[in-house]
């Protein structure tokens, strides 16, 4: 949005605007223009004074639809930032066409939270959020998903009133630490926001338990996905598991990022195996480097490639245990460079092509590591296993507490009890 009649931007000037006259004469232009579409406010600090009187100029523009609030409290104090926010949040609430909010690279831990928390569980227009880099921690995370939670209820209340609302089709929300702990909650936001087609919640140190229910109790029912990015959290052969089962219903998805998520030899042959299925057509971009998968595999995405992912333009393989001159990857590049070729006629944009850089491959596992990948696996099986007995003893233990118990004086029972004191002792 270049057209000066509907930006109007402070991005990047480095400004400390703490009082109400430190920021009027920055939004003058603002404050004359009803018809602004968009606002881009980052890169400047802001304190209490500046965002009431923002706020209060921002709740006049009924026009606008982005609204980029990122970077907005570098350098403020613990205490000041939730009522600043407040006032901007709150301003904006009811502006009717505001589907877009950036809010990333802002620290919304648990004691700032509140004031996002409210907004995102009412503003029914919101489209597209953004909140990457905000310390939000798998507590302030949950209740961040529940407020999405609760938008999704809105959003289907003001249909059955006849207002044209749109889905939430985008959630940026990396970096964030969310960890395991938020996934339950994350995954009930994404079951009932069933129409998302963009999500990336890379670096959240969400390991395979989460991810394993990230997938097979959310993501698994966007049936209009088209880019998922999950970068940089762990899989391992668990995680790959239900990505591999989930995979083949993404029928609309064009990139696909799972890089350095470890999900070893055996998790990228049954990724292969999914995308071999047939099902993921528009697949354009994968991206699975620094995932310790091996030869297997490459052949297999080889083998999908040629047969199965008619779309793929790129795929990203650096980092993984292979040999540069692997068969497989020579006939990726060869097969990929023969359809960038086809497209001659169309603008190619080079970085969207081809198989990545192989500078950093190491060599293949050795048996002992291939030994070693088994047992690995072995064990997370093994647990999955203690994990279901030790639920299943809960909920007999639950039901038993529930069952009338007679009480007994006989011999036998006085015999257990001296020998429990005496192992207490």
């Amino acid at each position: 949005m270049a057209d000066s009649k509907i930006l109007f931007s402070l991005e990047g000037k480095g400004l400390k605007l703490d009082s109400a006259a430190d920021i009027e004469s920055h939004i003058a232009a603002l404050r004359a223009n009803d018809a602004v579409e968009e606002v881009r406010l980052l890169g400047n600090t802001y304190g209490v004074e500046a965002c009431r009187v923002l706020g209060e100029v921002l709740a006049t523009k009924k026009s606008l639809k982005v609204a980029n609030l990122a970077d907005m409290f570098t350098g403020r104090l613990l205490n000041e930032i939730p009522e600043a926010l407040s006032y901007l949040l709150t301003s904006i609430l009811n502006l009717p066409n505001l589907t877009t909010v950036n809010l990333n690279d802002n620290a919304f831990g648990i004691n700032t939270v509140a004031p996002l928390v409210a907004f995102l569980s009412a503003h029914v227009p919101l489209q597209h959020l953004y909140l990457n880099n905000n310390g939000l921690g798998p507590e302030a995370g949950t209740l961040v998903a529940n407020a999405l939670s609760e938008l999704h209820a809105k959003k289907e209340s003001a249909r059955k009133d006849g207002t044209a609302v749109p889905d939430l089709e985008t959630v940026i929300c990396g970096r964030n630490r969310l960890e395991n702990g938020s996934m339950k909650a994350w995954a009930k936001t994404f079951s009932l926001h069933n129409k998302v087609q963009t999500i990336k919640m890379v670096q959240n140190g969400i390991r395979q338990d989460g991810i394993s229910h990230l997938l097979s109790s959310g993501l698994n029912n966007l049936l209009a996905l088209q880019t998922l990015d999950l970068q940089d959290n762990t899989f391992t052969i668990k995680g790959a598991r239900v990505l591999a089962k989930v995979a083949p219903t993404w029928t609309d998805l064009r990139e696909l990022g799972v890089g350095d998520s470890l999900l070893g030899a055996k998790g990228g042959v049954l990724l292969s195996q999914a995308l071999l299925e047939g099902k993921n057509k528009n697949l354009e971009t994968l991206r699975l480097q620094y995932n310790e998968i091996t030869a297997d595999a490459v052949k297999g995405l080889a083998d999908a490639a040629k047969l199965a992912l008619p779309a793929l333009k790129r795929i990203e393989l650096n980092g993984n245990k292979l040999l540069e001159d692997d068969e497989s990857i020579l006939a990726l590049q060869t097969l990929l460079d023969d359809r960038k070729e086809k497209t001659a006629g169309d603008l190619v944009i080079e970085d969207e092509w081809g198989v990545d850089s192989l500078s950093d491959l190491e060599e293949p596992d050795s048996e002992e590591e291939e030994e070693e990948e088994a047992e690995t696996e072995e064990e997370e099986e093994e647990e999955e296993d203690v994990e279901k007995k030790a639920e299943k003893d809960i909920k007999d233990a639950e039901i038993a507490q529930k069952e009338p118990v007679a009480q007994r004086q006989d011999k036998d029972v006085d015999e257990l009890a001296s020998k429990l004191e005496k192992t207490n002792i």
